[in-house]
């Protein structure tokens, strides 16, 4: 074997840690890097939020020498010690020199809870509850309440831990009834006495079986001289599966009924909740913070980031001014190492800002139509398109548009709400997959509610407006909204 010398040329990807780390901001969602951004404040001494200091600093100054720093501070202290030195301040000074305040002229006893003003950041939703109780805990506080015995009390409590978060019984009365001493020698018969007060509890119908056991317990409830009682009672009773499945025909020739006396029981049995339980939750609401601002202004529309959404950050410079470019000792080693990592996140949050501002301004510019006329102006568009038109990578553009929202006139909208598919028109234009919906939505909102909308008429609709979309296309988008078929929807007059 021969040995020989070859020179090759090759390109290859580095992943170095910044663009590991510039790339992961990019796709973290606001709440997600304020947490990313408060790590980073713990753990490196040259991070600093900007509002805490004063914002004339310049890093320029990192660049002096540090012989050039040491020889202005000896200087400096060389100056104040001949100013000590030089005047009469070195002699003593008496403890009972007179002063020009009083201690009651500082101290008025007042306090911040005595104020009877308010101060500019006073938050009057601060103290106020976040409806942190949960549906058991309603409902154990109502047993303590009542008149149970310690026997009752124990099983009523068997039986709101078996209740789940819709308010329906999770667990058999068998099931209970294992889930109690067994020396007690309890039987279903008191189970089904306790759960029956139970299920009067607020919310009524908490710990029934079944809808049609909830809807029961709550026509019970009402008042008797209530108009249609009865006859309510009857239908939840007897047909309740009638109803599920609106067969209304049906339903009035088993009842007997004219279809205004069947409409005016549906209205009695609307005002009933299915589901109780939901009433009482403790989740508390998540609220979007928008990216994004986008407004109009002369004319033109203005994209701005947020400036709340994200804190600002910057170099701290009492300790970057500690760092010596000579000094090889492990704690100057430290701070440099925290003054370069700290360079480096507010570069790569620098730089996910401009991007996110590019791809907003994108957005803006071809979705103009949509901010001015709504959902049924929307434009077709696609990741490509974007990433062409900033000159970026399509992965680049689909990260920085994940989780990140954009708030303008017409609402606030996440960045994928702006990308849909389309659809070929009859004059072999494109139509955005998001205007089709907003179509149907239209159409379906203003049709007659006894003879509602089927899949193919509002195909043919569609296709009247220059757009051609098959009935199966037509379903599809109606089940993506939510909105059930014509069949189901159909009401009374």
């Amino acid at each position: 074997m021969k040995q020989s010398l070859q020179l090759r040329l090759r390109q290859q990807l580095t992943m170095t840690p910044q663009l590991q780390q510039a790339i992961r901001l990019l796709q973290l969602p606001s709440l997600e890097l304020r947490m990313e951004i408060q790590q980073a404040l713990e753990s490196n001494l040259m991070l600093e939020l900007a509002e805490e200091v004063e914002p004339s600093f310049d890093e320029t100054e990192l660049l002096v020498s540090p012989s050039e720093r040491e020889h202005e501070a000896d200087r400096s202290d060389d100056r104040s010690g001949q100013d000590y030195d030089g005047t009469a301040q070195h002699e003593h000074i008496s403890d009972n020199l007179p002063v020009d305040t009083t201690w009651d002229d500082v101290y008025n006893g007042a306090t911040t809870y005595s104020d009877s003003g308010y101060a500019d950041d006073w938050d009057p939703f601060a103290n106020q509850s976040e409806g942190d109780q949960s549906l058991q805990d309603y409902l154990s506080w109502q047993a303590r309440l009542n008149r149970f015995s310690a026997r009752e009390l124990t099983i009523a409590e068997a039986i709101i831990d078996a209740v789940r978060d819709d308010g329906y019984l999770g667990s058999t009365l068998a099931e209970i009834h294992t889930a109690l001493p067994a020396e007690w020698g309890v039987s279903e018969e008191e189970i089904e006495a306790v759960l029956s007060q139970v299920q009067r509890f607020d919310p009524v119908g908490v710990g029934a079986r079944d809808p049609r056991e909830a809807l029961l317990i709550q026509l019970e409830q009402l008042d008797p001289a209530t108009p249609w009682l009865a006859q309510a009672r009857q239908l939840i009773d007897q047909h309740l599966g009638l109803v599920a499945k609106r067969q209304f025909a049906q339903l009035r020739r088993r009842m007997r009924l004219d279809e205004e006396a069947l409409q005016q029981i549906l209205t009695l049995v609307q005002t009933l909740d299915p589901r109780p339980g939901l009433r009482i939750s403790n989740e508390s609401p998540e609220y979007i913070v928008p990216d994004v601002f986008v407004c109009k202004e002369n004319g033109h529309w203005q994209v701005e980031i947020n400036p709340d959404a994200y804190p600002r950050l910057r170099v701290n410079r009492h300790y970057a001014g500690l760092v010596r470019r000579g000094d090889t000792s492990r704690d100057n080693s430290v701070m440099r190492q925290h003054l370069q990592e700290a360079r480096w996140l507010i570069k790569s949050l620098h730089s996910r800002n401009a991007t996110l501002l590019k791809v907003a301004q994108c957005i803006v510019e071809r979705q103009r139509d949509f901010l001015e006329q709504g959902e049924e102006a929307m434009r077709p568009l696609v990741l490509r398109e974007v990433a062409e038109a900033i000159e970026m990578h399509e992965s680049t553009v689909s990260r920085i548009t994940n989780q990140k929202y954009l708030r303008g006139p017409c609402g606030t909208y996440e960045f994928k709400h702006f990308f849909s598919s389309h659809v070929q028109t009859v004059d072999g234009g494109e139509c955005s997959a998001t205007a089709i919906r907003a179509r149907i939505r239209r159409l379906i909102a203003a049709e007659n509610s006894s003879c509602p909308l089927s899949d193919n008429r509002l195909a043919e609709w569609l296709q009247a407006d220059g757009i051609n979309v098959a009935r199966r296309t037509v379903a599809k988008y109606r089940e993506s909204m939510n909105i059930a078929s014509s069949t189901e929807r159909k009401r009374f007059a």
